[in-house]
């Protein structure tokens, strides 16, 4: 029976070295609510760092015993390895630059070097715990590398990934000398989810651009799989929060509060000690506001929590200092005997006094300068029982993509956040309620519970899909069978492209002419009386006889608009065809020529081919997508159709493609060995035209097709090609199959 593995940074205890050994209790994060019916189901396990340095083997043996009854199972530490994994690469150069403060990041080879091996440490203890039909769902920056090290080593694996904060934009992850490495460890897994949609295409930008794979709809192609990356907005236990803000414990701290702070209105602030929170941006904020509307002086606080967090660290030790110094000054100019402006608890409250100041808040301050989701936003939500109150929301938080009915502002705009309190502590009590309301249906709708069932049913079917959809690879035994059957065959047909399949890409396609080793494949092949070798190509004639024109091949040119048999001249595939079309869709495509530098147009007899392959990628898809919209739109009550190739675009007369021109031969012989090679779209028509016994290879990385095998490279096509010519000298004899 498959089991679940969660795999993090953390595991969800609380460790505690005691005299008597250690104590664990669970912690109470959302992540460890939501995921708490997964881990803790019959069988499933949460593999993470226990939070304790634990060195010695019989108190590892002590630990992981303690923790095995919980459903858990640890990865130890070193204290070189907490250094320089966690609070080095993770923290110190991954954390800064995904939350758009590079200029803190720190590029240190040996902290690296410890990311690598201590990602290769979960990796070994999770191979321990899984099966070949379990599923691994690893969360979070701290283990970017572990889905492609679990891939590497179980191929057919499920495995799923969440990052709980933002993805930055690729202009910073190309900043990183590792960024490549550290996408590619990504996309070990089948699903990717992100907060919001913007962090997804940050993701797949990056991807294009750093490493040349294509996405369609939120789908990357890998060279042996498709990656589906997605959002999944996380949640909170809405109902453990409402309850908790309603119970008694809630309403007496309340009016213990209430009691010490007199009548003043309550603008609450919580945050752990981060620069990414904007809380010294807040303090001026605030102090701006008893600046602007001195009405609200003695008439309204701020009670700022902030939980302590790294403040050993240069740059937090100088934001503490900040804030220290901002409450301070604030509270020195304005309190008196009777009010004080600002309530600062530099450390961490229990959950049931947390639920007491957010009932008791009349506004909500939550404006971090970048944040992944922000959860404080969706708790105050949950525990306002009376639908009183107001959330003031950072635009950059990856909350604001849902909570609309809170108001949002730009965190860095001190104005525009005055202008917000302000409005937010004059709102009638009737618009309170009517915002809340919503932001409470949607908050509890699509709480922590429904964003785990989300994310798990999204995995098993992103799983289904690829494995429906992959193609096998060309493996020892099959390609010792398609040996036997060439070598078996009386009359044999091979359908070969030819830009990506017999030759690499080139950014100029005037530089893909053949190269010797390749003239002479074909030459061999050809000469064989039993072989019709057609190359079939998306090429203009003139080039395809310019290149290939004195060996004895056949050719269907520019998709199969034009035909030649060997020794015979070139006909079209169709009588009757027209090129008057060109004048209106040329200058459409000259337009787009002018608007993405490093695009360029070809035209040929009856088609016309716009190439982008030496164009920006990032522009260039985009430039894609819309020409597509435009000329789809444009040729939709025409007889044109627009054909999307490997960084081309193609227009040209519908029903004539590879398909329908491989047809042709398929028609006129009956060969008893077929054999065809294609890497992009155009290709698939030929696949789908083919018997079910022929011989149908992808060559590339992506891995979805028609073809029933797939091989990685041009390489490996020379190699099969080189393979069958060595093969025709052979006697045929029983195959390996059969």
């Amino acid at each position: 029976m498959s089991r679940t593995l969660i795999v993090s940074n953390r595991l969800p205890t609380k460790g505690q070295r005691t005299a008597e050994g250690f104590t664990f209790q669970p912690s109470e994060g959302s992540l460890a609510t939501g995921l708490g019916s997964v881990y803790q189901a019959d069988g499933n396990v949460w593999v993470g760092w226990p939070g304790l340095s634990v060195e010695e083997p019989a108190e590892q043996a002590q630990v992981t015993e303690q923790l095995r009854q919980d459903s858990m199972a640890p990865v130890f530490l070193t204290e070189d390895e907490i250094r320089d994994f966690y609070e080095g690469f993770s923290n110190s150069t991954l954390w800064p630059t995904f939350h758009y403060f590079s200029q803190y990041a720190t590029y240190e080879q040996a902290h690296w070097e410890a990311y690598v091996a201590v990602n290769e440490k979960f990796c070994r203890a999770v191979l321990e715990l899984a099966g070949p039909e379990d599923t691994v769902w690893v969360h979070d920056y701290q283990l970017l590398l572990l889905p492609e090290m679990l891939r590497q080593q179980r191929p057919e694996a499920t495995i799923g990934f969440f990052l709980h904060i933002p993805f930055p934009s690729y202009e910073l992850v190309r900043v990183l000398p590792w960024g490549a490495q550290l996408l590619r460890g990504m996309l070990g897994a089948d699903l990717i989810g992100f907060h919001t949609f913007g962090y997804m295409h940050h993701f797949l930008s990056a991807v294009s651009q750093l490493l040349g794979l294509p996405s369609h709809n939120g789908q990357v192609e890998t060279r042996t799989r498709t990656v589906l990356a997605d959002a999944f907005p996380m949640g909170i236990d809405y109902g453990r929060y409402a309850e908790a803000a309603a119970s008694e414990a809630a309403r007496q701290h309340a009016r213990t509060y209430r009691q010490a702070l007199g009548h003043t209105r309550i603008v609450l602030s919580i945050d752990r000690l981060d620069y990414s929170k904007g809380i010294a941006q807040r303090l001026r904020a605030f102090e701006l506001l008893l600046q602007r509307y001195p009405e609200w002086r003695g008439r309204v606080s701020l009670l700022m929590l902030v939980v302590p967090s790294r403040d050993q660290v240069a740059q937090y030790a100088a934001l503490k200092e900040e804030i220290d110094e901002l409450v301070g000054r604030i509270n020195a100019q304005y309190s008196n005997i009777a009010w004080n402006p600002i309530h600062y608890f530099y450390r961490s409250f229990p959950p049931g006094e947390l639920a007491a100041l957010y009932r008791l808040a009349d506004v909500a301050l939550v404006t971090p300068v970048r944040d992944g989701m922000n959860l404080v936003a969706k708790e105050f939500i949950a525990s306002k029982t009376d639908q009183r109150g107001v959330l003031i929301l950072s635009e950059r938080a990856g909350a604001a993509q849902e909570l609309a009915d809170a108001l949002l502002i730009n965190p860095t705009d001190t104005g525009q956040l005055v202008e917000a309190l302000h409005e937010a502590l004059h709102m009638p009590v009737e618009e309170q309620q009517t915002r809340m309301a919503a932001l409470q249906a949607l908050v509890q709708q699509y709480d922590v519970f429904a964003w785990t069932r989300l994310f798990l049913d999204r995995l098993t079917y992103s799983k289904i899909k690829q494995q429906t959809l992959a193609t096998d690879t060309l493996d020892a035994p099959t390609r010792a069978q398609l040996l036997h059957d060439y070598r078996a065959a009386g009359q044999r047909l091979l359908l070969l492209d030819y830009d990506g399949t017999l030759v690499r890409f080139h950014g100029r396609p005037q530089d893909a002419y053949p190269r010797e080793e390749l003239l002479q494949l074909l030459g061999s092949l050809a000469s064989d009386v039993r072989n019709q070798v057609v190359i079939i190509s998306g090429r203009d004639r003139a080039t395809l006889d310019g290149w290939l024109g004195h060996l004895p091949l056949h050719f269907v040119a520019e998709h199969g608009v034009w035909l030649r048999r060997a020794g015979e001249e070139w006909r079209p595939f169709q009588e009757g065809l027209r090129a008057d079309w060109k004048r209106d869709i040329r200058p459409i495509l000259e337009q787009y020529v002018s608007r993405t530098p490093g695009s360029a147009i070809e035209e040929k007899d009856y088609s016309l081919v716009w190439h982008y392959r030496r164009a920006d990628a990032g522009l260039g898809a985009v430039r894609t997508r819309d020409l597509l919209h435009h000329l789809t739109f444009m040729t939709s009550n025409t007889d044109l159709q627009v054909l999307e190739g490997n960084k081309i675009l193609e227009i040209k007369t519908a029903g004539i493609n590879k398909g329908t021109a491989a047809a042709q031969w398929l028609g006129a012989t009956q060969p008893g060995f077929i054999l065809a090679l294609g890497d992009d779209r155009t290709d698939e028509d030929i696949f789908a035209a083919l018997p079910p016994g022929a011989y149908s290879l992808k060559v590339g990385p992506t891995p979805r097709s028609r073809a029933r095998y797939s091989v990685a490279s041009v390489a490996e096509v020379h190699k099969l090609l080189g393979s069958l010519c060595t093969s025709a000298t052979l006697v045929a004899e029983p195959g390996p199959l059969g």
